[in-house]
């Protein structure tokens, strides 16, 4: 795919390269994840304030830059280069995404709070037994005179220990898989009854189980019409299912660097392992799963704008080839490094475990296979 990114895109690349290459090594990392928090706020500050980052995909009357899908792109996959833990994703891509697509008041407030690093968002979507069906929850939402009454259950809720917000989709009406009845709210996380239970992933990051017990959160929390906020919750996803591809291009690409530059150094029989040509044809096959992977994901990025089943469909042919390259890219890294790739001193062993989160986030191959198949099926 021949592509040229703008000038001002090309600078968000650039300017967040050097500044990772400078603060974001290994070593830095680990002591991040390492530490009683897992993170380092100065870095979100300095992303915020400094670089002016999480104002990438924002209009500039809000403070931004005046990207949108493109620059979360170029964001993640540079994030992903680094296997970085920043809530860039659910804070800028999701909740952004939700509150542009809004608009309003609600997004004229939020939305430079965003930019200016003052707010984290945590997705709380994902329930226990709705595996990838957005509309399955038992997550209830109950009219209570101007404002709502929360209860319900959210699992494995990404940069929770760190939010300031969440976002969190529960049933206003209908049953449990029914499409209409399911509704969006933007909510303090610290309000009384929510109760949180943290823990490190194993990737790195922090997520937490969230419990909401008769949560009391005000009328204005709603995005979008009450009980129709589906659609908006799968736009979003898609959306962020495209940012996560892009990671992915990061992240498989420093595994194939990272393997490549072992066989230059690994000898067998007195010669670099990287003289036989087995390995060879390995290390040109991994290269071509990084660049399929890139391509696939700039397609899914164009067509954000396209009509829903158009959409999906796009997004759910990127998913499935980029999480069938991390998986082949990941493990023929591993492979190749032998048992020392699954230390914990070796980086390649904690980019493999990012590509195999990666794999299964937001929907694996298997189920994206199946959701292109029934849109494409459907038309």
């Amino acid at each position: 795919m021949d592509f040229t990114y703008t000038e001002t895109q090309d600078m968000i690349r650039d300017t967040l390269a050097r500044f990772l290459s400078d603060t974001y090594d290994f070593e830095t990392r680990q002591k991040f994840i390492n530490s009683d928090s897992g993170r380092d706020p100065a870095i979100w500050t300095a992303l915020a304030q400094e670089l002016g980052m999480l104002g990438a995909p924002f209009a500039e009357e809000h403070g931004g830059l005046g990207g949108g899908a493109l620059e979360n792109a170029i964001v993640m996959e540079e994030l992903g280069k680094v296997i970085g833990i920043e809530p860039y994703l659910p804070t800028v891509v999701i909740a952004g995404g939700a509150l542009k697509a809004v608009g309003g008041a609600q997004a004229d407030a939020m939305i430079p709070e965003i930019i200016a690093g003052n707010a984290i968002v945590a997705f709380a979507y994902a329930e226990p037994q709705g595996r990838y069906d957005l509309a399955n929850l038992r997550t209830t939402a109950k009219k209570d005179g101007a404002g709502y009454v929360l209860n319900g259950h959210k699992g494995v809720v990404y940069a929770a220990p760190w939010a300031t917000h969440l976002l969190v989709t529960a049933r206003t009406g209908g049953g449990q898989r029914d499409r209409e009845g399911v509704s969006l709210f933007l909510i303090d996380a610290n309000l009384p009854g929510i109760v949180r239970r943290d823990y490190p992933t194993v990737d790195g990051s922090r997520a937490s189980e969230i419990y909401f017990e008769n949560v009391a959160i005000p009328g204005d929390a709603l995005l979008g019409g009450e009980g129709t906020g589906l659609p908006l919750v799968e736009q979003i996803v898609d959306e962020a299912t495209v940012a996560v591809c892009a990671e992915a291009t990061g992240v498989m690409q420093k595994l194939h660097e990272g393997t490549l530059e072992y066989t230059q150094q690994r000898k067998q029989f007195g010669v670099p392992i990287a003289k036989f040509q087995v390995l060879q044809h390995r290390m040109v096959d991994m290269f071509m799963e990084v660049e399929q992977a890139r391509s696939m994901t700039i397609m899914g990025v164009l067509k954000l704008d396209l009509p829903a089943n158009e959409r999906m469909a796009a997004v759910s042919a990127a998913k499935a080839k980029v999480a069938r390259g991390a998986n082949f890219v990941g493990q023929n890294a591993i492979q190749t490094h032998g048992g020392i790739g699954i230390t914990q001193e070796l980086a390649i062993g904690h980019y493999f475990k990012r590509a195999t989160m990666i794999e299964g986030q937001f929907g694996s191959h298997d189920y994206h296979m199946d959701r292109y198949e029934r849109l494409v099926l459907a038309d």
